[in-house]
């Protein structure tokens, strides 16, 4: 059996190096769409939706506001109607599949990755990404952090400020570090 690539190591969930070339190129090259997203004339949204749908794996309808940042793009899909306001970040080592109908407050953070407890093998640039899904008709407040591994369910809405590290039941109103159960919807 031939020996696993980091990107598949990488897609996998299992233990990877992030610095490995390929990977380097490859965030090179969302950073500089990225880049050009954020700096597109704002008048012209509809170059900057071609520059979305140029770097996300699939991309039904998006409404991102600059600036925006990920590490790949093409872990990223999004269902109809998705909706994120300035500031938004996507570490997206792993798939982060986001459904119908999201919004997406200011100055979130979804992150896929995770280092390990060692410190050795922190020490090493070991990583390693876990998959987050966000369902359908979902409300992300201002600042949020979303951590790997989650699964938000539908209908559910995360209170601005809110570190989310477990998953969130659908239908369901969570807040607070780390976000907890506030009330059912």
């Amino acid at each position: 059996m031939a020996e696993l690539t980091e990107k598949q190591k990488m897609l996998l969930g299992v233990e990877y190096f992030p610095s490995n070339k390929d990977l380097q190129k490859e965030r090179a090259f969302a950073k500089r769409i990225c880049h050009q997203f954020n700096h597109h004339d704002i008048d012209d949204r509809k170059a900057s939706r071609k520059l979305i749908k140029q770097l996300f794996g699939l991309c039904e309808g998006a409404w991102i506001e600059p600036t925006f940042f990920c590490d790949y793009g093409y872990n990223i899909t999004t269902g109809r109607n998705f909706y994120a306001n300035h500031g938004l970040v996507i570490l997206d080592a792993a798939p982060v599949e986001i459904g119908d109908d999201v919004m997406i407050g200011p100055g979130v953070l979804i992150s896929t990755s995770t280092h390990p407890l060692d410190p050795d093998k922190r020490k090493k640039g070991i990583e390693v990404a876990l998959p987050i899904t966000i369902g359908n008709n979902v409300w992300i407040g201002m600042g949020v952090k979303i951590l790997e591994g989650v699964n938000i369910g539908d209908n559910a809405v995360i209170a601005a400020g809110a570190l989310v590290n477990k998953n969130v039941a659908a239908n369901t109103l969570v807040g607070g570090v780390p976000a907890k159960l506030m009330q059912k919807l």
